[in-house]
């Protein structure tokens, strides 16, 4: 399963692999990442992470697939 980002502004960032907050750190050249945080149904959930002001939203993509017949 491939994992994906995309920030505030709708810019995406793909292939960010096993470890997406090591990729996204080179890729942005910057040293430090903060854990951004959704609540939903009263739980926090990790949604991300906030790097030079951008908050990116990290996404779990599968290939589309369709069934004839």
């Amino acid at each position: 399963m491939a994992t994906m980002a995309i920030d505030q502004y709708g810019t995406t960032y793909h292939n960010l692999g096993t470890y997406p907050r090591k990729i996204l750190l080179e890729r942005l050249g910057s040293r430090s990442a903060e854990k951004m945080y959704l609540d939903k149904d009263g739980e926090s959930q990790h949604v991300g992470y906030i790097i030079n002001r951008l908050w990116l939203t990290l996404y779990n993509v599968q290939p589309w697939q369709s069934r004839h017949g």
